[in-house]
């Protein structure tokens, strides 16, 4: 691992911005909207089930559920609730998304190298989050939402150092070169 020596003039940087823009609405859409008006968004994955509420609201938090209602349960009861409000997604994809915010970060900052080291921190990482949503899916038992905090965020950390690394070995084979030959 070494600090990067000008971290915010690259590309990467600005990715991590837009990204930043994204978490931060995803905490205030619940914030801004009146208390209690969305709650129980409980559906199916890959479905618009909550079209009706979301109809309702303005520009942006209309999309922020929006994409909530399509790419995540959002189980009312496996949810966190800010202001009275249902957040955009479920307690396990929130700290993913918090999760990547910091993996992201971090790579702001740090570079760091592709190695078996790197491979062990993939299954150590992503095991308990694996082990936990299989246990729940299967009936084995039915987690909390702290333990979908703790298997969530490391699980999105990592994913960010590796959208980080994915940038750095992308940019060493000049694939962002305006200038290259063929």
């Amino acid at each position: 691992m070494k600090r990067r020596i000008h971290p915010f003039q690259s590309l990467f940087f600005v990715f991590f911005i837009f990204y930043m823009i994204w978490v931060f609405l995803l905490f205030l859409a619940p914030l801004v909207l009146p208390s209690g008006s969305v709650s129980d968004l409980s559906g199916v994955v890959g479905v618009s089930d909550n079209d009706a509420v979301i109809r309702n609201m303005s520009f942006p938090w209309n999309a922020v559920y929006s994409v909530g209602d399509r790419i995540c349960h959002q189980k009312s009861e496996r949810s966190l609730y800010l202001n009275g409000n249902e957040m955009p997604f479920c307690t396990r994809c929130t700290a993913i998304w918090l999760g990547l915010a910091l993996g992201l970060g971090f790579m702001v900052l740090y570079a760091i190298e592709l190695n078996e080291k790197f491979f062990i921190a993939i299954i150590f990482s992503l095991l308990p989050l694996g082990i936990d949503g299989i246990g729940q899916l299967l009936g084995f038992w039915e987690s909390t939402n702290v333990v979908r905090i703790l298997t969530g965020l490391p699980a999105g950390m990592l994913c960010g150092v590796a959208l980080g690394i994915i940038f750095d070995e992308l940019r060493s084979m000049h694939f962002f070169n305006k200038n290259k030959t063929l």
